[in-house]
């Protein structure tokens, strides 16, 4: 619940509501704490660095791009949450 317009619908409204979930303030604008939104940057920063010309090029390079993503870079943006939370 990041103040997106989507999640703040009368239609998402009431269904927080109807199905008790609480739901914490969230300040507009606040840093992004989706490990995943992260790691997508990563793989589109050297996607885009290899410019590829057609889909196929951009399918084949970014399987290859994703596999050399080392499973430490991960653990460190996991790691890194406390001090964004803070």
């Amino acid at each position: 619940m990041d103040n997106d317009p989507k999640h703040a619908s009368k239609v998402v409204a009431k269904w927080l509501k109807d199905n008790k979930v609480k739901v914490l303030e969230w300040p507009s604008q606040s840093p992004d704490l989706n490990p995943i939104k992260h790691l997508w940057a990563e793989l589109k920063k050297h996607a885009r660095a290899r410019r590829p010309t057609n889909l196929t090029q951009l399918h084949q390079l970014c399987q290859e791009e994703w596999a050399k993503i080392h499973p430490a870079y991960c653990g460190k943006l996991v790691e890194g949450y406390p001090k964004c939370l803070t």
